[in-house]
């Protein structure tokens, strides 16, 4: 997994599992503590992602949301949507709905 930060957006890629949150855990933790506002997470090139990933998410989530802000996901791929709603952590995380391509 890699991690890239453009202002306020956190662009993640690669595979987002267990092996990766460690990483995610610190940079996102990090960042959430650094920037005013809402942070965006842009996943539009993670290529998987498993719960325990998601769950990370969530609670990164519930920490901005304490703060009096908001973590969005932008780019969801079919396969993170896939693991949001098995997980049913959709109802948790903050997703941008992006317009469906014809």
């Amino acid at each position: 997994m890699e991690i890239v930060i453009d202002g306020p957006t956190l662009v993640l890629s690669g595979d987002f599992d267990v092996r990766s949150t460690w990483m995610a855990r610190s940079v996102i933790y990090d960042h959430l503590d650094s920037v005013e506002g809402d942070v965006v997470l842009d996943v539009s090139g993670v290529n998987s992602a498993d719960v325990t990933a998601l769950k990370l998410l969530a609670v990164a989530t519930r920490q901005a949301h304490a703060g009096g802000r908001r973590l969005i996901l932008h780019g969801c791929t079919p396969a993170v949507r896939r693991m949001l709603h098995l997980s049913r952590l959709y109802r948790v995380l903050e997703v941008e709905n992006s317009p469906l391509i014809a």
